[in-house]
């Protein structure tokens, strides 16, 4: 186990990683630990989850056909915005 320890952590970054601490509820040693994992892929680090992941494959062929009927105009370029 390796000892670090961190000098001249800008402001706007110490707020962020109090914040993340916070959110997680975890003490900022473990909040530090995992961000650092999570960013270089090794560890165990807890990943990332937007809440989404229960949703997943959940749409029937019905469902999926009508929210690309319904987001199709979403994929048209307007000629005018892009001159």
């Amino acid at each position: 186990m390796k000892y670090l320890t961190i000098r001249s952590v800008p402001l706007p970054l110490a707020q962020a990683l109090a914040e993340e601490k916070a959110k997680r509820g975890t003490s900022l040693n473990q909040t530090v630990i995992e961000l650092l994992s999570q960013a270089l892929g090794v560890g165990g680090g807890r990943t990332r989850s937007n809440g989404l992941r229960h949703l997943a494959g959940t749409w029937t062929d019905e469902e999926l056909a009508g929210f690309e009927q319904a987001v199709v105009v979403t994929e048209q370029v307007d000629e005018e915005l892009w001159r």
